[in-house]
């Protein structure tokens, strides 16, 4: 039963039903915005939408050959700028009725603080991801057949390893699956067995397993067209603040709001011999990273 000074989409919480406590639901878990997969260096002071984050980049010198003759020609340092904006500002803000924070004696507020930045951090991790898509380098599809999709798979991520090995990417790469290319590669041999390869074992935050100087991680938040992406984390930055819980007494009802507020803003980062330096001092970032590789999956029908 509705009583008249309930919220409608509250009701539930009378505590003669249901303990005073909510039961928060299983979430998408942080995985393009983790320090996993994006660095977080950057971040600075963040106040405003709209602020911008300098990243300079140091030219490597050139090498000469010394003879006595022509002696040495000095060189001036040369720097590359590129900027990372503060391009998001997303808030959430929810009223709780006082009839509701007497019954519940304070039982509401903390589940509701932490689903709203639930919700925030997975508007962040979704744009992070497509940020981090739309900057790697594609590599060719992935075309298994029905009775070799594990090994092609796992194929794909030593195709990749290779990639980032021509170009010198450090260690620490990580690999992030969607939860279908998840459920065919544990099916290898190498992933299942990851402790005689690497690190094994199915933990938490989304990782799979450490293999082939890959983390393994999965998620949900796959940019459309893509189901593998592979890279370093030094290639992608992220840039956040919550800029805390606000609450105050309603002007309407009864009842208090809270609210929050997240900035936040992502960029792919541009290195020195890897990417293209245009006249004007900055990088060309039209072209794909060589620090982040990604591969769409065709799978075979029925």
């Amino acid at each position: 039963m509705t009583l008249g000074y309930q919220n409608p989409g509250s009701t539930t919480f009378i505590p003669e039903i249901f303990d005073a406590d909510l039961i928060t639901q299983f979430d998408l878990l942080l995985v393009w915005a983790s320090p996993i997969v994006s660095n977080n260096k950057y971040e600075g002071e963040i106040r405003t939408k709209g602020d911008v984050v300098h990243i300079n980049s140091l030219l490597r010198p050139t090498v000469g050959d010394y003879t006595i003759a022509d002696g040495m020609t000095a060189q001036r340092p040369e720097t590359v700028d590129q900027a990372l904006t503060i391009t998001e500002a997303k808030y959430l803000q929810v009223l709780v009725e006082d009839a509701e924070r007497v019954q519940l004696a304070g039982g509401l507020d903390s589940p509701i603080n932490q689903q709203m930045i639930r919700a925030l951090a997975r508007e962040a991790d979704t744009f992070m991801g497509n940020i981090i898509a739309t900057g790697a380098t594609a590599l060719p599809a992935i075309t298994p057949t029905a009775a070799n999709i594990p090994q092609s798979l796992y194929s794909a991520l030593l195709d990749m390893m290779l990639a980032l090995d021509d170009n010198d990417i450090p260690a620490g790469r990580y690999v992030v699956v969607s939860p279908r290319v998840k459920r065919y590669l544990i099916e290898h041999p190498a992933v299942a067995n990851a402790a005689a390869y690497g690190e094994g074992g199915v933990t938490a935050n989304g990782v799979v397993a450490r293999l082939a100087g890959f983390t393994i991680l999965t998620t949900t938040a796959m940019p459309a067209g893509v189901d593998i992406v592979a890279g370093h984390s030094e290639f992608a930055t992220y840039a956040s603040q919550f800029t805390g819980f606000r609450e105050g007494q309603s002007e309407k009802y009864r009842a208090d709001y809270i609210d929050t507020l997240h900035l936040y803003g992502g960029k792919i980062v541009r290195y020195p011999e890897l990417d293209t330096k245009k006249s004007d001092s900055t990088f060309d970032e039209s072209k794909p990273t060589k620090g982040i590789v990604k591969a769409a999956v065709t799978w075979p029908t029925a």
